[in-house]
């Protein structure tokens, strides 16, 4: 059996190419599900093996696509060691959290899907098992997603939704000096996009693999036919 060292591949580049990948089809599936947009504009295709719903709006495809290019950095800069004799040194996740929050027509969140992302200290992992496992635990979560609505609310009319992504205070410096896509900059969200008072937490689902761990969870607001409090 071969076995591949964090040294022997762009071990950040493997790790961020899964994860965007996997990002993306849960943000699709996340507004077909929570019916942030009309059922008409999604496709059924298949990722990791089973039925998802896939957005065909040009507009609203570009952006996710525009959002995760711009979080690849911090999950492949994450994913980098340095390394001493018989001494490895892994860098800190710089993106903590990856937050899909559904707004209502004031702007107030009624849901924010959370992706808690970090990585196990494992020095070695398997090559012939590495895709194929990590393959079903992610299908594992979008088939939990898929049927998160049996656990939460129906969201009031007009919702709309955005992206947050947690940072440790390093990456938003260099963040503000680096612009990943030109005319997509970060910004800093509004705090009425953040905050939820007194959400109610549905965990959904923990997957943990030898290059990464991830948990996903929904704070849902326990009156959404009413705005929180200014």
């Amino acid at each position: 059996m071969t076995t591949l060292t964090r040294q022997d591949l762009n071990f950040g580049q493997v790790v961020a190419d899964i994860l965007c990948e996997f990002l993306e089809v849960a943000i699709h599936l996340i507004l077909y599900v929570r019916e942030v947009y009309p059922s008409g504009i999604f496709q059924k295709r298949k990722k990791y093996n089973v039925p998802v719903q896939m957005s065909c709006h040009p507009e609203l495809n570009q952006y996710i696509q525009d959002t995760l290019h711009c979080v690849k950095p911090l999950i492949e800069k994450a994913n980098h060691a340095k390394y001493l004799p018989s001494v490895l040194f892994l860098m800190q996740n710089e993106a903590e959290k990856v937050v899909v929050v559904i707004m209502d027509k004031e702007h107030h969140p009624v849901e924010r899907f959370v992706f808690e992302i970090s990585q196990p200290p494992l020095l070695s992992i398997s090559s012939e098992t590495l895709l194929s496992h990590v393959e079903q635990l992610l299908r594992a979560v979008i088939l939990k997603i898929s049927v998160c609505d049996a656990v939460l609310d129906n969201n009031p009319p007009g919702c709309t939704f955005t992206v947050l992504v947690y940072t440790r205070e390093s990456a938003t410096r260099n963040m503000e000096k680096v612009q990943v896509i030109k005319d997509f900059p970060w910004i800093v969200a509004d705090e009425q996009e953040v905050l939820m008072q007194e959400p109610r937490l549905i965990p959904l689902k923990t997957m943990t693999s030898d290059i990464v761990k991830m948990q996903l969870y929904v704070e849902e607001r326990a009156h959404k036919g009413q705005q929180n409090a200014a």
